[in-house]
């Protein structure tokens, strides 16, 4: 904020000054000038990151809780032998990994970190030969511990002052599980969307802000108190009494509407919106859709303004499942898959039911009435393509049904 001091009819300006409260800013119009500064974006760590977006902005918490929910309530599968299984200790920890988690509570807090901070550890606990519980650790509190080679060796989780080491290089099973998205520059941990959407969430926090601000300031521009009183200034208790007035009696939404009396050459003149001020809140919805864009959500289902037709909303909803949150799905199938094979054999595997996706049924009724046309495949080769096991006598072109 600048203030320009200036006196007589000439226009000789005289001095600048950068506080309201001083005695040269108290004589004469006051003109008031604004310049565009540097900008000031977000620090990149987790917790702030965290902060102004998970915790302080509405477009970033729904869309990971979108994902994060949508990836959760798929369930998982195993076969072994290409046999699905109904019971094994890999699903029962699933289905409750730990005392105080659900098995989608889990899956969401994954989710969630991942979307966060690039980055999501699972911790496993062993007794015996079979897993018995897993944790999903905060991101911020775990550190790569990397080896001569360059890859992790072992992770250390930091919490109340104490260090504690996991040990990745041993015989039987790696106690951490670490999901990543792709980072171009660091070998270790990932990069997450909610960095790549850092400048749109700063612009859609600032602007909430400012929105806030307006209202409190009874959903108006505010003006521009003058003084014109020739050549009389107004003293210093005079200034201050002026001020305190105008702050206690006519700042703030409720006061909205109420008359203002002036006297002794006070001059009030409104301020009024430009139409660069009004593309301001274009600018916030855009914002938005910037942020919606790195988490794979469409707007559509953020209820940002823009096309919300009916038939747009479902092709919306199809593209999130099918560009977002299947691939998702499927890394991590893999990765746990991967990762339990190391206890339980390579012949264990791991996928998610994805044909119960209430979104892509027209889709999957399609596919399955081709499938069933499909004279040249066996009746194990149609289980198969469903993620079904064999049958007896499944293997010729003529079975009964599937």
């Amino acid at each position: 904020m600048v203030f320009f001091n200036q006196r007589g009819k000439g226009g000789d300006t005289f001095s600048i000054e950068n506080e309201l409260n001083q005695k040269a800013s108290k004589t004469g119009p006051l003109v008031y000038l604004q310049s565009q500064g540097q900008p000031v974006w977000t620090t990149r760590n987790f917790n702030t990151l965290a902060e102004v977006g998970y915790m302080k902005n509405v477009i970033v918490f729904r869309a990971i809780r979108m994902v994060a929910e949508a990836a959760a309530s798929v369930p998982l599968f195993l076969y072994e032998n290409a046999k699905r299984l109904d019971e094994h200790p890999v699903l029962s920890v699933l289905k409750k990994p730990n005392e105080k988690q659900s098995g989608m509570e889990l899956i969401e807090a994954l989710v969630s970190n991942l979307y966060l901070s690039g980055n999501a550890y699972l911790e496993a606990v062993i007794l015996g030969d079979n897993l018995r519980e897993l944790h999903a650790l905060r991101p911020d509190r775990v550190k790569v511990v990397a080896g001569e080679d360059g890859w992790p060796e072992a992770y250390d989780y930091s919490v109340g002052g104490q260090t504690i080491r996991f040990e990745q290089m041993v015989e039987d099973f790696p106690p951490i599980l670490q999901f990543t998205l792709f980072h171009p520059l660091n070998d270790h941990y990932g990069f997450a969307p909610v960095e790549a959407a850092q400048m749109a969430l700063d612009i859609h926090n600032i602007s909430s802000a400012w929105n806030k601000a307006l209202l409190d300031n009874a959903a108006r521009p505010s003006g521009a108190l003058v003084y014109q009183g020739g050549e009389g200034n107004l003293t210093d208790d005079q200034f201050e009494r002026l001020k305190g007035e105008l702050e206690a009696s006519f700042q703030g939404a409720e006061n909205a509407g109420r008359p203002m009396l002036l006297e002794g050459g006070l001059d009030w003149r409104a301020m009024s919106f430009s139409p660069k001020d009004m593309d301001f809140f274009e600018a916030r919805n855009q914002a938005a859709r910037e942020i919606a864009l790195a988490f794979g959500v469409p707007p559509q289902l953020l209820g940002i303004p823009g096309d919300n037709s009916y038939a747009n909303y479902q092709e919306a909803n199809k593209a999130f499942w099918r560009q977002t949150v299947l691939p998702l799905l499927r890394r991590m199938a893999q990765a746990l898959e991967s990762w339990v094979q190391k206890l339980y054999g390579p012949e264990t595997k791991l996928a998610f039911d994805e044909t119960g996706i209430s979104a892509l049924s027209n889709e999957r009724d399609a596919s399955l009435q081709r499938l069933l046309e499909a004279d040249f495949l066996t009746v194990n080769e149609k289980r198969a393509a469903l993620n079904y096991s064999p049958v007896e006598g499944g293997d010729t072109l003529f079975g009964e049904g599937i």
